[in-house]
């Protein structure tokens, strides 16, 4: 009979390309690894993988192994989420990503309310970079990731996607600016204007480069930093100005700090996506947060 936790190393094996990958993944050593596998394959009586200087790859024989092994694991985590109660769990973790902004002005009030109704659940979470937590996801390291932003064609391959709401982008002006009286504006009045960026890698950065690009619009940049706090503080000093989204300047909006502009004619908007790997189902816990997050998002499935 098939062993299931064997199954498991063949299946972490396959997602990770190599045998000392999984390894690192399972904290045992390579050879015992490749043992678990030589088991398998010595029990099924044929070869699973072919061995490559740059890792293993599946023979027909393996694919059609990993086929069953993804229905057998997915049955088994079903059946887990099915009978498993998180109320009454002694301890219990969901590892999650975020990228900058969700990271920071969501994520505290939303973990919170969790552990209020949880408190015995944990939540590891932690702040990254759009591809780096497409990446972390197709390698099972994260449970889940919340992300404020665009992907790419092979981004939505590796992942699945639930969009959760529209976020808008404000442009961001400090009291001496000449445009703190005004609430709104349009592309054109951006022109020549001197603007505080995220740094030129940041996938906030491309994605208003490209809508700068798109509308003809040429700005002056004052300065470049990795972090919204920065920014904002460098618009109320009268640095320049900046586009961020309105949840991360509601509170100096409302305390008269920063004002928030609309551009009329152009729109300016991002989408918060939830994300996960369909090939790993998800955990009790790792569900237990999800349907946390339906009561802020009701539409999540």
């Amino acid at each position: 009979m098939l062993n299931l936790y064997k199954l498991e190393i063949f299946s972490l094996v396959v997602q990770t390309g190599s045998f000392s990958a999984a390894a690192d993944r399972l904290l045992l050593t390579q050879p015992a690894v490749s043992q678990h596998i030589q088991d398998l394959e010595a029990a099924l009586g044929t070869r699973l993988f072919d061995r490559g200087r740059r890792g293993v790859t599946l023979t027909a024989a393996g694919e059609t192994l990993h086929g069953y092994t993804r229905q057998i694991l997915r049955l088994v985590a079903e059946a887990e989420v099915a009978v498993t109660d998180v109320t009454q769990l002694a301890e219990g973790q969901v590892t999650l990503a975020a990228t900058p902004g969700v990271s920071v002005y969501y994520l505290p009030d939303w973990i919170q309310a969790f552990r209020a109704a949880h408190p015995n659940l944990n939540i590891h979470s932690q702040t990254s970079i759009t591809p780096e937590i497409v990446a972390a996801l197709g390698e099972g390291k994260i449970d889940i990731g919340l992300v404020e932003g665009e992907l790419g064609p092979l981004d939505r391959e590796a992942v699945a996607v639930q969009e959760l709401e529209v976020v808008e982008q404000y442009v961001v002006v400090g009291p001496s600016h000449a445009w703190w009286g005004r609430e709104s504006l349009v592309c054109a009045d951006l022109n020549g204007q001197s603007f505080v960026m995220r740094q030129r890698n940041s996938q906030s950065r491309l994605w208003l480069d490209s809508r700068f690009q798109a509308a003809g619009t040429v700005v002056k940049i004052a300065a470049e930093f990795d972090n919204v706090e920065s920014i904002k503080r460098a618009v109320a000093k009268g640095m320049g100005i900046s586009v961020l989204p309105g949840y991360a300047i509601a509170a100096e909006v409302e305390a008269g700090v920063l004002r928030g502009l609309r551009v009329t004619d152009k729109p300016m908007q991002r989408t918060l996506k939830l994300l996960w790997n369909d090939e790993n189902p998800l955990s009790p816990v790792a569900r237990a947060f999800v349907r946390h997050l339906a009561g802020y998002f009701p539409g999540i499935g």
